[in-house]
């Protein structure tokens, strides 16, 4: 067998020559988010006239999309399990397709060949003395895919972290190495404003010292994470975190000393945000990164003892049905780990989900606490899996209520321009309301 660093040097080519590879008919998995091989995609799409009907799997593009410009529609057709701002429309306008699945059973969707994948496009770190790169900043799916195709084109990015955990990959694993040193693409910081604070400000309050935490991305998470400066002992197992953790690091508030899940350990499947961010998970071993069927499987959450998750919706109706990734018949994101973590926050010992969001939508003329959910909508988390409903005027805690119980409590979390219109609705739903 040939030392690793011949094998390398034999596999060393252009990013040019590696797409090649990738024949019409293919079915190509790309590494998700901040992991995604930009030099690869920027190939691929350079070459699009010597392919024809290449599905392109994706979840979050963080970077151009190319692949989904209206021209490109003979060459290549997303098939997205998330849908994001660059590929949100291409789906609504037929170039584009979604697959519904919860985040934590893509990989099975691969390695069980419901999915079989043709070419992974892979970005890793580069590789130790033993020959073993990182997949850095993106394992969730990508690790899967990896494993599962029949070809693995890897960008070696000198820029990527090595992270640890289950997160290695050999070269001789490879089929195609291209070098490729590039600034991993970052998320921007979000903007909180008053609304964000007064719902990170309710979140704060439902979460004890010794909590561990699941966030997702965007001013709602950040907003939370400013109202926890007093907590003591808090820990992260959640499929993403972004630079909202750090300040909290740094000031001693998240240690995760009360894990009783890799006790002293961040837990994360992907990352995103800032070369701060990036810097931090560089080589620390205290950051652990595992594929999403790991992290996100509820029974692994559920092992969390106080574990809290938190996320968003964009409509929740008098029942309590939690509307988190279509505006009626629109595909606008994707199930996510969402309903992973509900439901593993649910069995965990002392466990809460909280669902957070505004009160309102479309600059304050649309509630999105409704009577009944927009025609065409998909129903995310179920009545039966939500808790803690948070808005701006207040908390929800809808287990155990009635229907007419919970339709009291989430119209007084409504914003007031909308109570009166929910209340009648409840009333001719109800009955002796």
């Amino acid at each position: 067998m040939l030392g690793w660093k011949q094998e390398y040097s034999r596999k060393l080519c252009s990013a040019e020559e590696a797409v090649k590879k990738i024949k019409s008919g293919d079915r190509v998995v790309v590494g998700h988010a901040a992991g995604e091989p930009q030099a690869l995609l920027k190939a691929m799409v350079e070459n699009h006239k010597s392919y024809e009907a290449v599905e392109i799997v994706h979840m979050v593009p963080l970077g151009k999309a190319e692949y989904m410009r209206p021209e490109m529609v003979k060459h290549f057709r997303h098939n997205g399990l998330f849908l994001g701002g660059m590929t949100r429309d291409a789906v609504a306008e037929g170039r584009g397709d979604y697959t519904p699945s919860f985040f934590f059973e893509i990989p099975r969707l691969f390695k069980e060949k419901i999915l079989t994948v043709d070419v992974a496009l892979i970005q890793v770190s580069k590789p130790d003395g033993h020959g073993y790169c990182s997949y850095g900043v993106s394992l969730d799916y990508t690790k899967s895919a990896a494993e599962s195709a029949r070809v693995v084109i890897a960008q070696v990015n000198d820029q990527m972290p090595r992270t640890h955990g289950d997160s290695f990959i050999h070269i001789s694993k490879m089929d195609c190495i291209v070098e490729a040193s590039q600034p991993l693409l970052e998320l921007p910081l979000p903007k909180i404003g008053e609304v964000e604070s007064k719902i990170g400000k309710h979140c704060g309050d439902l979460i004890e010292d010794g909590s561990t935490l699941q966030l997702g991305i965007g001013a709602i998470p950040d907003a939370v994470l400013s109202f926890l400066k007093e907590k003591k002992d808090l820990g992260i197992h959640s499929e993403m975190f972004s630079d909202g953790v750090l300040n909290l690091i740094e000031n001693g508030n998240i240690n995760n000393s009360a894990k009783t899940l890799h006790r002293g350990k961040y837990v994360a499947t992907f990352l995103m945000g800032s070369h701060r961010l990036y810097e931090f998970v560089n080589d620390n071993p205290d950051v652990l990164m595992y594929p999403v069927d790991y992290v996100n499987h509820p029974q692994i959450i559920a092992q969390n003892s106080k574990m809290v998750s938190i996320n968003s919706a964009i409509q929740v109706d008098l029942m309590g049905q939690v509307v988190a990734e279509t505006i009626g018949y629109k595909q606008f994101s994707g199930t996510g780990g969402q309903v992973d973590f509900v439901r593993g926050a649910s069995m965990a010992q002392n466990g809460k989900s909280i669902i957070a969001f505004p009160s309102v939508a479309g600059k304050g003329k649309v509630s999105r606490i409704v009577p009944i959910v927009d025609e065409g909508s998909a129903v995310t988390t179920s009545r039966n899996d939500v808790h803690y409903i948070v808005t701006e005027y207040g908390i929800a805690d809808l287990r155990g209520k009635t229907l007419k119980e919970r339709a009291k409590a989430l119209i007084s979390i409504a914003h007031p321009d909308f109570r009166d219109m929910l209340t009648e609705k409840a009333k001719e739903r109800f009955k002796q309301f």
